[in-house]
């Protein structure tokens, strides 16, 4: 084998700082939240202000294309550097202002990062088993209805079904209620979901009849029971969606007071006006 020359790695040593260069070039090039887009009076843009920018934007403007978002954030950001240097100092409300937006970013950041790592399988059985250990099958009404707006039109309602007509038909005919279309059927439900004058006459039922009228704060209820059942308890893996955010709640929650319980918490305001907090003249001191 030939023995290397002082060419050789000369050659060597030329090629690798190449490859070096490029590539601290390229990184130089790779932009990340200090890249400068642009300037105003010496006063830098980044890339990282924009992108914060955008998220901050209404729904309906992020479907714009990115070139016209990106120079329309920039250009807002441009123009309130602008009118932002004619201050000379910055007012009270203002640093008031700023105070209160950091200490709530802060905040939601410790609560993103609690609420990242509280889902897990442990904590989604514990919540569980808080929820549904003791649970009983719940009785369960599924009805329908006709709403009318006097008593009058349900009294006549109520004779056109004993004469034979159908309800379903009747409801789609007369009801004001959104479930006409579905010839007044209301699904299932259990108790708590409906006003407690229209759940009272569910209840009062048998399966196949129908009510007296009933009135409520929406107006007056022609009502058919069509049947009724016994809910069973949710399994957990029917329930995990349900019980996730229970389960975060209740790890923030957790967290909060486990550092407020160790924090030195005086209230020196306790004794002031409340009437005190609408007042924005304070501002200007």
């Amino acid at each position: 084998m030939r023995k290397p020359t002082r060419n050789t790695f000369t050659s060597l040593s030329t090629a690798a700082f190449a490859v070096w260069a490029a590539g601290a070039a390229l990184a130089q090039d790779t932009p990340d939240a200090n890249s400068v887009v642009a300037t105003v009076n010496g006063t830098e843009i980044t890339l990282g202000q924009m992108i914060m920018a955008r998220t901050t934007l209404p729904q309906q403007y992020l479907s714009l294309p990115d070139d016209v978002l990106f120079n329309g954030i920039l250009d807002q950001l441009i123009q309130q550097s602008v009118l932002a240097q004619t201050v000379s100092e910055t007012p009270q409300q203002v640093e008031i202002a700023l105070e209160n937006e950091r200490r709530a970013l802060l905040a939601a950041a410790v609560v993103d990062d609690i609420v990242s790592g509280a889902v897990t399988d442990e904590a989604l059985q514990k919540a569980y088993d808080e929820t549904f250990a003791n649970a009983e099958p719940a009785r369960e009404w599924n009805a329908s209805h006709i709403l009318v707006e006097t008593e009058g039109e349900a009294v006549a309602l109520i004779d056109r079904l004993k004469a034979g007509e159908e309800f379903a038909v009747l409801a789609q005919e007369a009801s004001s209620d959104t479930s006409a279309a579905n010839g007044g059927e209301l699904g299932w439900f259990q108790s708590g979901m409906m006003v407690p004058d229209f759940e009272a006459a569910v209840v009062a039922l048998e399966v196949g009849a129908v009510s007296a009228p009933v009135q409520t704060q929406f107006g007056w209820h022609v009502i058919k029971l069509n049947e009724t059942r016994l809910s069973e308890v949710p399994t957990l893996d029917e329930v995990r969606e349900e019980l996730r955010p229970q389960v975060e709640r209740a790890a923030v929650q957790a967290r909060l007071d486990e550092l407020t319980a160790a924090a030195a918490v005086e209230r020196p305001g306790a004794e002031l006006d409340p009437a005190l907090i609408k007042n924005l003249d304070l501002l200007e001191n």
